[in-house]
C-alpha cells in the first residue's frame, strides 16, 4: 500500500473496516470503481462469494446441530450454533446469517436452507464461518442488502400461520435493525407504540417505516402531513410535536 497517495490509502482503510475484506480485495474493488468509495461498495457486494465448500463437510455441519428425532435444526441446536461461533443469539449477524439461508422461520433451518446459505456464504466449518462474521454484520450498512434484510426480517420473525408482527416482536427487532443504523428517533418510535399503538404491526406499517427512516429527516423538516403515509406515521409525527420531542418549523 506504500504506493498509493495518502486519500487512496485512506479509502482502502475506509472499506476494509466497513466491509470486513482484506487488503487484497480492497483494492481491488477501488480499482473497479475508478476509486469511488461507494461504487466499490456496489461493486464489492455484488460480487459473489468466490469460495470452494466441500459438501461433506457442510452435511458432517448440519448432522452436528440438527434434532435427534427430526430432519430439522430448531431452537437447541440454532443456540449450539451460536456458542460455537461464540456470538449472542440476539446479535443481529444471525439475522444476517438467516437472511443469506433464507430461512423461513426463526430459530430454525432446513436442511437445504442450511446448506445451501452456508455455500452462498462460501464456507463449510464453524472456523470459516467465523472468520465471515465481521463482513456478514457490515452487509447490514449496505442500503441495498440492510432494505432485503429489513424486508426478510419481517415474516422470518412472524410466528407461524400469522400475518402480523406481535408488538413486542417488532420493537425487538426494530431495536436490533436500528442499533446499526442509528435512527435517533426509535426510542421515541418505540415508545408510542407501547403508549399509542398496543397492537400487532402489520407488513405495511412495517415497509412504510423503513421509507420514513430513509426519506424524512430526524427534524422532520420535510415531512408533508399531506403525504400518502399511513396514519400510523402521521400520529407518530403528532406524538412527537406534542411532546417536544422536536421542533418543527411551521
Amino acid at each position: 500500500m506504500h504506493k498509493l497517495g495518502r486519500g487512496s490509502r485512506d479509502k482502502v482503510q475506509q472499506f476494509m473496516a466497513i466491509t470486513g475484506a482484506s487488503e487484497k480485495v480492497a483494492l481491488q474493488a477501488l480499482k473497479a470503481s475508478d476509486w469511488h468509495l461507494e461504487g466499490s461498495f456496489d461493486y464489492f457486494y455484488s460480487q459473489p462469494q468466490i469460495s470452494v465448500t466441500n459438501s461433506r463437510h457442510l452435511e458432517d455441519l448440519y448432522s452436528r446441530y440438527k434434532e435427534r428425532d427430526a430432519d430439522m435444526i430448531m431452537v437447541e441446536g440454532t443456540s449450539q450454533l451460536c456458542n460455537d461461533l461464540l456470538v449472542d443469539p440476539q446479535d443481529v449477524v444471525m439475522l444476517v446469517i438467516s437472511w443469506h439461508m433464507k430461512a423461513a422461520t426463526m430459530c430454525e433451518f432446513t436442511r437445504q436452507e442450511f446448506i445451501d446459505g452456508l455455500q452462498s456464504i462460501g464456507v463449510d466449518s464453524i472456523e470459516k464461518l467465523r472468520e465471515k462474521l465481521p463482513s456478514l454484520r457490515a452487509e447490514i450498512k449496505d442500503d441495498n442488502k440492510f432494505r432485503e434484510i429489513y424486508n426478510f426480517a419481517f415474516a422470518w420473525a412472524r410466528e407461524k400461520g400469522q400475518k402480523s408482527l406481535p408488538l413486542e416482536t417488532a420493537i425487538g427487532m426494530w431495536r436490533l435493525l436500528f442499533a446499526e443504523r442509528h435512527w435517533p428517533l426509535i426510542d421515541h418510535w418505540c415508545q408510542f407504540l407501547q403508549v399509542r399503538h398496543n397492537k400487532a404491526i402489520s407488513r405495511d406499517t412495517w415497509s412504510q417505516l423503513l421509507e420514513f427512516v430513509k426519506t424524512i429527516d430526524p427534524q422532520l423538516s420535510n415531512y408533508d402531513e399531506e403525504g400518502a403515509w399511513p396514519y400510523l406515521i402521521d400520529e407518530f409525527v403528532e406524538y412527537l410535536t406534542e411532546n417536544g420531542c422536536v421542533q418543527r418549523n411551521k
